[in-house]
């Protein structure tokens, strides 16, 4: 018998877990301490503690960090760089271009192999695929050695046009299989198949160095989860939105590098249909980090590139942007003024009131401190807060700059809200996005808390509180399909380009992808295709990616493109000529979606729990304590107000009024008088 369906995201405080009840016909959700040392011990945690009979989960998905902070910290492993002879400079140049324009002493994005690590073989393949020098297998005889001798663990390849003709990539890999068959060895073309030999060979490099950390974490879980007695597949979130199977992202563990923070952005897209916003700005704030991303005309934002710390990905991916800015953020001092993150607490030590041993107050301690948050009822009760810790740690630093506590507090609230704010900002209004015609999203532990003053910063009249926001981003989960996207390089004008050729190539990649998700169990009944396209005016350098689903009705993209590059750089020449630069196609493998959802509380409970004196403003007011479990639709209240549950707590200062709607989702608005 199977029952139930499981989400889990990882995040650097807390594990969070959605698990859908068929039986029940509804969702129940549930947090674990993060297990940073390894994250599946508080992954197996949480199963255990909820999911009383492992064998009737029949689908089972999860969000990793583990590839993103290898990166970020710097901890992945050492990756030998192999590529074209007369190339091995080529990784180290990279651009020309400055990513900082005004920094007198600029320098370069640190690479993740230094040039003494970059190695050449013999081998040549012209533009158009064609050998112009075969590959010598005796190069590889160095290399082997080097590898062993320097126990070396991950090797990446990038020759030259492999995106068009692939067989050198595949021969070397072959060779060096042969020789080392426990080596994890990335090729080039099958992490992206396009064009420019720098990004190319930077994405590979990225695969190869988060790899084996990957691939054993993955192993690690999947044995777990068998030992557990759990039959279903383990599923990973990618970062364009889609899932895979564990098995397919330890091949391409790049896949996973923001798997957690894009199931926020997907249950956007999915609210964003139910409450039929189009326009939605999501906003997911933890522990740790803060990240925010767009759903436009109810789609979210996809790029088919980006950088992370400088260094270039080629990957389709749900456009994202992170600071460092959390429940976790710690307070400190730097010549005598307050800064706030982006160092975090995380889970180990925590804020001061975990009582885990963390000595400097964080964002949460403030919000405890100005009784935002109840230390009877974190985690719903199952965690009991610090609260004389957290006051004498805030008291000992507000002497320090010469403030009283609670203007201390507030001021760090303020800090850590201008910055989110400034970040929201940068992916809205820097991008000639109007802020004012979307309505905010704010879910994450913390997020609810601090949405009202990140909307006032915006202009933004609506801030949406979705059911459990704690753990949103798992939900978004399972809101999914499986997806892989394939493409191919396609250098072409439109002008007399027969819309056969196209055609011809994107049944071509349709065919690819299909294969691709047969062998992860989908059924042909299961599967739709997107297509799009990047292109361009001839003579540019730069693309713009654009629908086109159906035929390919070459007048219909052109128009298409001409509107897509209005919107993105403020113009258009719709009399010039354009070429297309890559096809792409998302093979998409539906999944089921039942079982999920706000549940309606029984009548009768009252839902006003209570009142406390909370500090809004340097005044105190007498807060009305709201229990979300038992708030239905149709519900109002009117602020000073604190809602809790067991995943979040939302704030509703005075002038503010929250209102349930029928998918139990809280809307918050000012009140007549303020707006």
């Amino acid at each position: 018998m199977t029952r139930y369906r499981v989400a889990i995201d990882i995040g650097g405080t807390f594990t969070d877990f959605v698990i859908a009840d068929r039986e029940a016909g509804y969702a129940f959700t549930g947090k674990s301490l993060t297990t940073p040392a390894n994250q599946a011990e508080g992954v197996m945690s949480g199963l255990r503690d909820l999911v009383p009979n492992a064998y009737e989960i029949d689908f089972l998905v999860h969000g990793t960090t583990a590839g993103l902070n290898a990166f970020l910290e710097r901890k992945g492993t050492r990756v030998l760089l192999i590529t074209t002879a007369g190339l091995r400079d080529s990784y180290s140049i990279a651009r020309g271009d400055r990513k900082e324009l005004f920094a007198l002493q600029y320098r370069k994005p640190q690479r993740l192999v230094p040039r003494r690590d970059v190695v050449e073989v013999r081998e040549r393949l012209r533009w158009d695929g064609s050998v112009a020098e075969p590959l010598h297998e005796d190069d590889f005889e160095p290399i082997v050695a080097r590898i062993v001798e320097q126990q070396i663990k991950a090797v990446a390849i990038c020759f030259v046009h492999a995106y068009v003709n692939p067989a050198h990539e595949l021969a070397a890999r072959e060779i060096l299989t042969r020789a080392l068959p426990e080596l994890s060895i990335t090729l080039s073309h099958e992490v992206a198949k396009e064009w420019r030999e720098y990004e190319r060979a930077s994405s590979a490099v990225l695969n190869a160095y988060i790899a084996p950390i990957v691939e054993r974490y993955l192993g690690t879980l999947q044995s777990e989860i068998a030992g557990f007695g759990v039959k279903a597949t383990l599923h990973v979130m990618q970062s364009n939105g889609g899932v895979m199977t564990a098995t397919a992202a330890r091949d391409l563990p790049i896949q996973t590098l923001l798997s957690g923070p894009v199931g926020g952005t997907i249950g956007g897209a999915g609210l964003a249909s139910e409450r039929q916003r189009p326009n939605l700005l999501c906003v997911d704030m933890g522990g740790t980090s803060f990240d925010l991303s767009l759903i436009v005309n109810g789609q979210p934002n996809v790029s088919t590139e980006t950088e992370l710390e400088g260094l270039p990905i080629l990957m389709p991916l749900v456009d994202i942007h992170t600071i460092g800015a959390g429940g976790g953020s710690i307070a400190w001092l730097e010549a005598g003024a307050l800064r706030v993150g982006p160092q975090s607490a995380g889970a180990d030590p925590g804020p001061v009131c975990y009582g885990r041993g963390g000595t400097a107050p964080t964002v949460t301690d403030a919000n405890l401190f100005l009784k935002r948050l109840d230390p009877t009822y974190f985690l719903g009760g199952r965690m009991r807060l610090d609260e004389e810790a957290t006051a004498l740690a805030i008291h000992d630093m507000a002497t320090q700059v010469a403030l009283d506590d609670v203007a201390f507090a507030e001021g760090m609230l303020a800090i850590v809200n201008a910055k989110m704010a400034d970040a929201m900002r940068t992916i809205t209004v820097k991008q000639g996005i109007d802020p004012r015609n979307f309505s905010l999203v704010a879910f994450g532990g913390a997020g609810p808390m601090h949405a009202v003053w990140l909307a006032k910063e915006l202009e933004i009249s609506e801030v949406i509180v979705p059911w459990s926001p704690g753990t949103f981003s798992a939900w978004g989960m399972l809101q999914t399909d499986i997806r892989h996207d394939v493409s191919q390089t396609f250098y072409r004008q439109l002008d007399g380009l027969p819309a056969g050729e196209v055609e011809e190539v994107y049944d071509s990649l349709e065919g690819q992808g299909r294969e691709v998700l047969h062998g992860e169990g989908v059924v042909d009944e299961q599967i739709h295709f997107l297509r799009t396209a990047d292109m361009r005016y001839v003579g540019q350098e730069y693309s713009v990616n654009v629908a086109a689903d159906g035929l390919p009705d070459l007048a219909g993209i052109s128009e298409s493109f001409h509107e897509a590059h209005q919107t993105r750089y403020g113009h258009a020449t719709p009399d010039a000529p354009v070429e297309f630069v890559n096809l792409r196609v998302a093979a998409m493998g539906g999944l089921d979606r039942e079982a999920v959802g706000f549940r309606a509380p029984e009548e009768g409970e009252d839902p006003v729990t209570g009142q406390r004196e909370a500090i809004f403003d340097g005044r105190t007011y007498a807060t009305t304590i709201v229990l979300r479990r038992r708030l239905g639709p149709g519900a109002r209240y009117s602020g000073p107000l604190v809602v809790e549950e067991e995943t979040a707590t939302t704030v509703v200062p005075p002038g503010y009024v929250v209102e349930v709607d029928p998918l139990g989702n809280m809307l918050i608005t000012p009140e007549a008088s303020q707006r």
